[in-house]
């Protein structure tokens, strides 16, 4: 069973996508924001995906990424962003930190599945 880490300041968000996941099979890890994130990923905790919001309080999801792409063992892991930003500048940026992928909230289950079976290829 794939392993999925759910990052967002949102508790609505985190409640929602991960029923989600759950329902199609997949663990879900969740996390209130990006430090706690980081704590997840310094615990050893497995993660075969990451899924960051952008704007959060504290760590952004672009810095975020960037420690994480730091990290032995997730250089490749595929990353995506769930947010509701949408301007090509910060796609572009986010790509440039190491992000695998972008959907713009409310993205439709369909969509954040097809987007992951993607990306856990």
């Amino acid at each position: 069973m794939k392993t999925i880490l759910l990052v967002d300041d949102s508790t609505t968000i985190l409640l929602s996508i991960s029923n989600i996941l759950i329902k199609a099979g997949y663990a879900v890890e969740k996390a209130a924001s990006a430090e706690l994130g980081m704590a997840k990923f310094k615990a050893n905790t497995k993660v075969d995906l990451l899924i960051s919001d952008l704007n959060m309080p504290g760590m952004n999801g672009i810095e975020f990424i960037k420690e994480v792409r730091k990290l032995a063992g997730y250089k490749f892991t595929p990353i995506l962003f769930l947010t509701t930003e949408s301007q090509q500048a910060k796609r572009a940026e986010a790509k440039a930190a190491g992000a695998s992928g972008w959907l713009v909230k409310p993205a439709t289950a369909d969509d954040l599945l097809n987007t992951i079976k993607l990306v856990l290829r």
